[in-house]
């Protein structure tokens, strides 16, 4: 009898891979609604209004209400109430906010609503109600992303966390190349006299974030059952669940941790990097080699194609050989490389060829980063405070994610150029390399144990 209860849903290889199958599936819809309407960029400016500027405001809602506390309410509710209450709010927050999006668009779409257009006049009403959804749907996809990191943390914990977190952001990134192949086409198979569509694709992208809510759910039910085997075999007690044992005075413990401090500083450093540079490249890459837009994004797609690929390869590597630290110090070397070749090489020698090699030693940096990174945080911060050191690393990470984009455009319409944002962006690397070996430093000291590998 003590042999039978001493196994658990976690020492299934089926249970943990199936919760990580439904727990990115969720994080796939996700990935995929954020984007859904950026194929339709020009179909949104004839039909609705919507220029450029428009646009711009309406995709900065997704971050507005996180960048201004929400995070760190989502890190206390993550760590206060577990990961199946926060999973299913989280959830529900982006059905609710993709309905609004849709019902904001479909609305106003078909009817002039005079108090949305009386207001804000350079924004259209449809915008403002879109906005409204997507700033709601934003509050729960980075809930729902933290709240994921925490649910991998505890089910592949002394297994193959690396290797599951990895694909689950690769999951995720497959979700954005989804977007933009089906929303086109669903654009155009419902198109109506002659006009594509453009709540067919966004009703689509809803209802699946409503299959991932249903996913979430199933993953519920089992997390429960795992709570309860802990409890039977002596790793949480009975008279309280296994993650409730949260306080908000826990908070200083993230906030005394040196460590804590390293790791989100060298994020937001190193994301500013990679995801804003992501928004110019196409016209960096145009501009640079005098060629077309379509073959710059061409050239490009392949950065996050060859990441998605490449990241839960290097998560398996760190499972069982380790070098997470030493990984981070690469990536950043890597990726101040790559942006000094864009400014100062591409430049001289304007060749489609180097262009795309270093894109792909870029995608390389994109690779290793993360997928050590992630698996880090629960080696160096205590795992009822998790959810909120999570939160904490999103939070800090999304102000760098809303600030350097402004950064780099004022830099670009003040330089007529992109020398002084590619050297920005380098910058960032350097700063960021130096972090990471403050970590590895301190990792030396006290011995957090991550350049070991995380399979026991």
């Amino acid at each position: 009898m003590v042999q039978k209860i001493q196994k658990t849903l976690r020492d299934s290889a089926f249970a943990r891979w199936a919760v990580l199958v439904l727990v990115a599936s969720m994080m796939f819809f996700a990935y995929m609604f954020v984007d859904f309407l950026s194929p339709l960029a020009s179909l949104l400016n004839d039909s609705l209004g919507w220029n450029q500027g428009v646009l711009g405001t309406y995709a900065a809602g997704e971050y507005l209400l996180n960048v201004f506390g929400f995070l760190i309410l989502a890190g206390i509710i993550l760590d206060k109430m577990g990961v199946r209450f926060t999973g299913l709010l989280s959830a529900s927050l982006m059905v609710i906010g993709a309905g609004i999006k849709f019902w904001g668009i479909s609305w106003t779409e078909a009817n002039t609503v005079d108090w949305l257009n009386s207001w804000w006049p350079s924004m259209p009403g449809s915008a403002k109600l879109a906005m409204f959804g997507f700033m709601i749907f934003g509050c729960g996809c980075e809930m729902a992303g933290t709240t994921v990191s925490k649910i991998l943390a505890k089910w592949f914990k002394g297994k193959e966390m690396a290797l599951a977190m990895g694909l689950e952001m690769a999951i995720a990134r497959l979700g954005v190349f989804a977007a933009f192949w089906l929303s086109p086409k669903f654009s155009a198979a419902f198109a109506i006299d002659g006009t594509n569509s453009i709540t067919a694709p966004l009703l689509f992208a809803t209802l699946l974030l409503v299959v991932g809510l249903l996913n979430f759910f199933v993953f519920t039910i089992m997390d429960k059952t795992f709570d309860n085997q802990l409890v039977a075999i002596g790793e949480a007690t009975a008279e309280k669940d296994p993650e409730d044992e949260f306080h908000i005075s826990d908070l200083g413990q993230i906030f005394q941790s040196k460590m804590f401090w390293i790791v989100a500083l060298l994020c937001v450093l190193y994301y500013s990097a990679i995801f804003p540079f992501q928004r110019f490249a196409t016209n960096f890459l145009e501009e640079t080699l005098q060629i077309s837009n379509a073959e710059a994004a061409g050239l490009f797609k392949w950065f996050p194609i060859l990441a998605m690929v490449l990241t839960p390869f290097l998560g398996a590597f760190i499972d069982y050989r380790g070098k997470g630290a030493s990984m981070m110090m690469l990536g950043a070397i890597i990726m101040i490389v790559c942006h000094c070749i864009f400014a100062f090489v591409l430049p001289v020698y304007p060749h489609k060829w180097l262009a795309l090699v270093t894109i792909l030693i870029l995608g390389v940096s994109f690779s290793l980063v993360p997928a050590s990174m992630w698996p880090s945080v629960p080696k160096i911060i205590d795992e009822k405070v998790l959810g909120s050191a999570y939160c904490l690393i999103f939070w800090v990470q999304n102000i760098g994610l809303c600030l350097v984009p402004m950064l780099i455009g004022k830099l670009r319409v003040w330089t007529d150029g992109y020398l002084v944002p590619m050297v920005v962006f380098a910058s960032f690397g350097i700063l960021a390399f130096i972090l990471s070996i403050a970590l590895k430093v301190e990792d030396k000291k006290k011995g957090y144990g991550l350049e070991l590998p995380n399979k026991k």
